[in-house]
């Protein structure tokens, strides 16, 4: 018989046996205990993201623990406001030391670093919230919504209309019959407010001190630093950004997409803007959005629709043409940008992330007061987006509703990168002609390919600069 020493001997082993197991593993991946704070690293913590590092920081059960940027000069702000939050520069060394005190990964980086680092963090099974769109290419986006299913981690991307009560008003509504059937959405938007539709410029710069440039330029090209690319104006040009629609159009897609269950798009055909820079020529600049498009995407029936839906995206200031049922005076969206449905018996008119919902004919408002709500609302709507992801990141996988999850962020970016496939399709000069100019793009979804031009399907997946590459098997 054993004795009594030896007995607590072996109960001591085992007590410290059980103190080690990472605590993702007693509750299941992805679970955290409820006594623990979620351990939280910021990729990209400057502008937008310290928006969304202050967001998710300030939430009552987050330790925002690290945090990383290639500016020292943009994160200096978070980097005050969270002085016990360790500093990175290269996300990879990072994830690298740190990744078994990590929990979820915020992402805030320009959209060309997108798939690989949140690719990255899902791999290692930290849930993952990142800023719109989720991908700069149709490939990537396609990845990240398989990823998510694949590593069963908590995923919420950056548009926080989805949280607000506009689109959860517009289904109950549309639910309700009040609009008929919805056969035409239109979304617009007076972006962009950076330069587009012009060329690249000849003369390098120096690179700032605080900025490591290599890091920043990541999956894109090699090239030399230009003045005012860095921190916003990267928008603009093809191989960072992805122009208006990356901007934008994850915030006024979401309606369309959540009210009639749209998924992948069948056909698309754009029109852009163009710059003469002299007489009779015409500027040809590859490497940069347009400075204005109008985008028409062609969807097919859902099980919320009659038949197809055409979806029109328009930039640069172009919009639709006002709704009969609007006075002379009256603001069309927020006057700057807006969403309109149009069904069958009435129409749907939203500022931009969808708020301000309201029906045309004005009458039928009096009806929607009737309408019983259906749908829970977001504690904070749009301004508890991050929130939302954060509770649902301490529940675990598959415990909490997140409102912009990869399963469904992942097709809506998917479909409006193929409006830039169009955009840029109808840019794109051959032998001194646009021949894309007036197609319509077929679009063959399983395959990921254009089927009757097949220029643009380079487009479709980027080569990506060497030692940076995103690997994944679908």
């Amino acid at each position: 018989m054993k004795n009594r020493r030896d007995f607590i001997k072996n109960a001591a082993v085992v007590s410290t046996a059980f103190m080690i197991v990472p605590r993702h593993v007693l509750g299941g991946k992805g679970f955290i205990a409820p006594s623990d704070k979620l351990q939280v690293a910021s990729i990209g913590v400057g502008g937008r993201g310290s928006a969304n590092t202050n967001k998710i920081g300030e939430h009552a059960k987050v330790d925002m623990a690290f945090l990383c940027d290639v500016d020292d000069q943009r994160a200096a702000g978070s980097v005050t406001k969270f002085p016990k939050a360790k500093y990175y520069k290269d996300y990879r060394e990072m994830l690298e030391k740190e990744h078994r005190n990590i929990d979820a990964v915020a992402i805030s980086s320009p959209d060309h670093q997108h798939t690989i680092q949140c690719l990255a963090a899902m791999q290692l099974g930290k849930h993952v919230y990142v800023e719109k769109p989720v991908a700069h290419d149709i490939w990537e986006a396609r990845v990240l919504t398989h990823a998510a299913k694949r590593y069963k981690v908590v995923t919420q991307m950056g548009n926080q209309g989805a949280s607000d009560d506009g689109p959860r008003l517009a289904k109950e509504w549309f639910e309700a019959g009040l609009v008929g059937d919805i056969h035409t959405v239109y979304c617009w938007t007076d972006r962009p407010v950076w330069p587009q539709g012009i060329a690249w410029p000849k003369q390098a710069a120096t690179v700032p001190k605080h900025l490591d440039w290599d890091l920043w330029l990541g999956t894109a090209p090699q090239k030399d630093y230009i003045d005012k690319l860095v921190p916003f104006n990267w928008r603009g040009w093809w191989d960072y950004g992805t122009g208006a629609l990356g901007d934008m159009g994850c915030h006024m897609l979401e309606v369309p997409f959540s009210v009639l269950g749209l998924q992948y798009v069948q056909d698309v055909e754009a029109s852009v803007g163009t710059v003469y820079v002299d007489e009779f020529k015409r500027g040809y600049f590859p490497e940069a959005c347009p400075p204005s498009s109008h985008a028409t995407l062609t969807f097919p029936k859902t099980s919320k629709t009659k038949g197809p839906i055409k979806l029109h995206w328009m930039d640069g200031g172009i919009q639709p043409t006002r709704p009969v049922e609007l006075g002379a005076n009256d603001l069309f969206g927020d006057g700057g940008n807006g969403i309109l449905m149009e069904g069958t018996k009435g129409k749907m008119l939203f500022d931009t992330y969808g708020q301000k919902a309201r029906l045309l004919p004005l009458s039928l408002n009096e009806q929607a007061k009737k309408v019983q709500q259906r749908y829970a609302r977001v504690p904070n709507g749009a301004g508890g987006h991050q929130a939302q992801w954060v509770d649902a990141c301490i529940a675990g996988y598959g415990k909490k509703e997140v409102s912009s999850p990869f399963e469904m962020a992942g097709p809506l970016t998917e479909a409006l990168l193929m409006a830039n496939l169009a955009i840029r399709g109808a840019d794109l000069r051959i032998d001194n002609k646009y021949p894309a100019r007036n197609l319509k793009l077929l679009w063959d979804k399983n395959a990921m390919r254009v089927t009757n031009f097949d220029a643009v399907n380079q487009f479709v997946k980027r080569t990506y600069r060497p030692g940076w590459e995103v690997n994944y098997q679908l």
